[in-house]
């Protein structure tokens, strides 16, 4: 087996994300559907203020969360991301006139708010593990630390099975209708353990009209346990005050399959 450093080559971790776009929303819905949601709109209620969404994407957390009445505002370096959710909430099928949500477009290693802006922030679905150097971890960190209020609430998901999917080759993965399209997901998967590194490389088949045009692209993510990022929440000035092993608020253990964390903003 080839040498996995050269295997997997220097990437940046918003790589692929525009890409993935158009099936984001399609793929979760088998996936993961929206069993996490309940859990965020709970936490989130319990501000005393505006929440933000770190890596809000097309919505599927936030708008959930702004109906529920969440005073919230998300956050996506994706411009084709933040496309999708602006153009759902436009859909007639899915008002929501009233909802004070705001969605802008930067980067999270670098937050363009004011200090103490907000009362809560939210990082759902192992959104920080794209951040694949330990630089723009910590710099999102201060980030955060900067521009929520002292005493105020971060939550944290961390995916706990990123490393332990097996290397594999083209394998397809998912096939089902999307509207007019039918798509099928095929999937590879490369290990750099050495830099705890796991890279899903996606093909999606689209087929409509009786013509097939095929996407390409990578995501990457790192592997975080929850004693490193406790340890990295207390270097940036947090104090971690729960750890959850589900998203109905069991306790926490390794083996659990959701890795929770609910930490405060020292005063």
């Amino acid at each position: 087996m080839a040498n996995a450093k050269s295997r997997i080559p220097d990437i940046q971790g918003w790589e692929g994300w525009d890409e993935y776009a158009p099936f984001y929303d399609w793929e979760n819905a088998q996936t993961l559907a929206r069993r996490d949601v309940p859990f965020w709109r709970r936490l989130a209620l319990t501000a005393h203020g505006p929440v933000l969404e770190l890596g809000c994407g097309t919505g599927r957390v936030s708008k959930p969360l702004a109906r529920a009445g969440v005073d919230l505002v998300g956050i996506d370096r994706s411009a084709a991301m933040l496309a999708r959710a602006v153009d759902a909430r436009q859909k007639p099928r899915a008002p929501l006139r009233g909802v004070r949500a705001r969605l802008v477009r930067g980067d999270i290693r670098s937050l363009p708010f004011a200090d103490r802006t907000f009362a809560m922030v939210i990082a759902p679905y192992g959104i920080l593990q794209s951040l694949v150097r330990e630089a723009d971890l910590v710099a999102t960190l201060d980030s955060v630390g900067r521009v929520i209020d002292r005493g105020g609430t971060f939550g944290i998901d961390l995916v706990p099975d990123v490393p332990k999917w097996r290397e594999y080759e083209n394998r397809v993965q998912l096939r089902g209708r999307a509207g007019s399209r039918h798509l099928t997901l095929i999937e590879s998967v490369r290990q750099d353990r050495r830099r705890g590194l796991t890279t899903f490389a996606q093909r999606y088949l689209e087929r409509r009209n009786g013509a097939t045009t095929e996407h390409r692209f990578e995501l990457t993510f790192r592997t975080l346990t929850v004693p490193q990022m406790t340890a990295r929440l207390e270097r940036a000035g947090f104090v971690v005050e729960r750890i959850l092993g589900d998203y109905r608020g069991q306790p926490w253990d390794a083996r659990a399959d959701v890795w929770i964390i609910v930490a405060t903003r020292r005063q």
